[in-house]
């Protein structure tokens, strides 16, 4: 696999080797990816959990158009 970073990433893995929390540019990018997907498990979860409570509240009695131009107006 090959991998491309922009400098200021490659300054950013080597500080953080620098550091000693880390023995090597794999072990920052193996912790960055694990945080990632536990992020970006956590925004689905909240998203997934946003979209029940819509679909279990109560109806609106505005239409579309009407909470579309309300948010346009902002």
């Amino acid at each position: 696999m090959n991998i491309s970073f922009t400098k200021k990433q490659e300054e950013y893995i080597a500080k953080q080797v620098a550091t000693g929390e880390y023995q090597n540019n794999s072990e920052v990018i193996r912790d960055a990816l694990r945080l990632h997907s536990v992020y970006r498990d956590k925004v689905i979860e909240d998203l997934r959990r946003e979209i029940e409570k819509g679909w279990s509240g109560p109806d609106s009695p505005r239409s579309m158009d009407e909470i579309i131009a309300s948010k346009k107006n902002r």
